[in-house]
């Protein structure tokens, strides 16, 4: 007795079969992050030394921290409110270059430091929120296009000046003892809020004469290398941040522990903005993956089996189903669906009306006898009910194989003798 041999078939997917199912999938998450990796660079160079004294850049201010240096002016770098509330001083300059990215905490040290000393405070385009905390009063109206404009206003540094690039945010609310230069739409661009103001920033621990003039500038443009060459760009720059010997400049920085919010925030509120936008797109790209990927109707392709069944055991299995399940109803309509469609082409039927009792029946009963058999019993036979037990089953298979022998036995052909015989 011999053993069976042994499959070495193995179902494990292989590294090519891997790659070929899941290369589309791989290849469009890389170029999702080539693509992020790219727009990340882009921006961080956009914003890489913008406004930084330090920097070379073409919206850097290196070329105006040179100016101011070789006049007499002693700049320094802060990256912290706190370091900028410490610095600001009578015969100091402090420049916040983007108000807008401080929180309630940062606005509040910047006011009491500036109540404290009799400086000047320049904001670059602070949005409503830092004009609340900073320069009470005032409102920021509709940005215009930086461009061009003539100063128009009493101020010596714009007088001198002449023509410079201005525009951005234009404001509204000021004093009649403000100067408001350099007007867009009848609104300044520029607007300086003298000592005296009682719109200049809320003194703390003194009175309003100790706060030194406040000066807003709806666009940061004229203090960029690029620009500063340009109309009277450099003078009036110049002479807004030079007006005391020491110059604060101050770049807020994510790093500062005090741009922390006070409040507690919520998952969703530590998401960038935008994420709904990216949430969108993610899921846009997931539908169209699944279309690109979905099956599509088409022609039967062969499948290559790890290993092979017997048919006689697929048969035996499918019939054990049946049996465990009760579904003598399901095995009945297979038995005669089957019979029906080989009886068919053997009396003549097409295999389009091999399920018409119409047709298959009187087809069946006139080859079985010259007269024709009982087609009621031919029908219960072939399109009958489901059997009522088991043994009702089997003896519809017997009877079917019965039926399917007669109409062979009669399209074989009689044996020829042979001559001899």
């Amino acid at each position: 007795m011999t053993a069976a041999p042994a499959y070495a078939t193995s179902v494990s997917p292989t590294a090519a079969r891997l790659w070929s199912r899941f290369r589309g999938l791989l290849i469009a998450l890389l170029v999702l992050a080539l693509g992020g990796l790219t727009l990340a660079a882009l921006k961080s160079g956009e914003q890489h030394g913008r406004l930084d004294p330090r920097s070379a850049d073409p919206t850097g201010s290196r070329a105006l921290a040179t100016l101011l240096s070789e006049r007499g002016v002693d700049s320094r770098v802060v990256t912290s409110t706190r370091e900028a509330a410490d610095a600001a001083g009578p015969d100091t300059t402090l420049l916040v270059t983007d108000p807008n990215l401080l929180t309630d905490r940062q606005l509040a040290t910047l006011r009491t430091a500036a109540g404290r000393s009799a400086g000047r405070t320049v904001l670059l385009a602070p949005d409503q929120t830092a004009l609340d905390s900073l320069a009470p009063g005032i409102r920021a109206g509709e940005p215009t296009d930086v461009t061009e404009r003539a100063p128009d206003c009493s101020l010596p540094a714009a007088r001198r000046s002449g023509d410079a690039d201005l525009g951005g945010l234009r404001y509204t609310g000021a004093g009649p003892d403000a100067d408001r230069c350099y007007s867009a739409q009848g609104l300044p661009t520029l607007l300086r809020l003298p000592a005296s103001s009682p719109y200049d920033a809320g003194p703390t621990e003194g009175t309003a004469t100790t706060a030194g003039d406040t000066v807003l500038l709806g666009a940061p443009d004229l203090l960029y290398n690029h620009r500063l060459a340009e109309r009277g760009n450099a003078s009036l720059a110049l002479q807004l941040l030079g007006s005391h010997r020491h110059l604060v400049w101050y770049l807020p920085s994510v790093s500062d522990p005090a741009s922390a919010p006070d409040d507690e925030r919520s998952f969703l509120d530590l998401i960038p903005a935008g994420w709904r936008w990216g949430l969108l797109q993610l899921a846009l790209a997931a539908v169209l993956t699944a279309l690109w990927r979905a099956r599509r109707l088409g022609p039967l392709v062969p499948e290559r089996l790890p290993v092979t069944v017997p048919a006689a055991e697929t048969t035996e299995g499918r019939a054990r189903l049946y049996e465990q399940a009760g579904a003598r109803d399901q095995a009945a309509t297979v038995l005669r669906s089957a019979t029906r469609a080989r009886l068919a082409p053997l009396v003549g039927v097409p295999p389009l009306h091999a399920d018409s009792a119409d047709v298959l029946v009187p087809a069946v009963a006139a080859r079985l006898t010259a007269d024709g058999a009982p087609s009621g019993a031919l029908h219960a036979l072939l399109f009958g009910p489901a059997p009522a037990d088991d043994k009702a089953l089997v003896q519809l298979a017997d009877r079917l194989d019965d039926l399917e022998r007669s109409i062979l036995h009669q399209e074989r052909p009689a044996p020829r003798e042979h001559p001899d015989s």
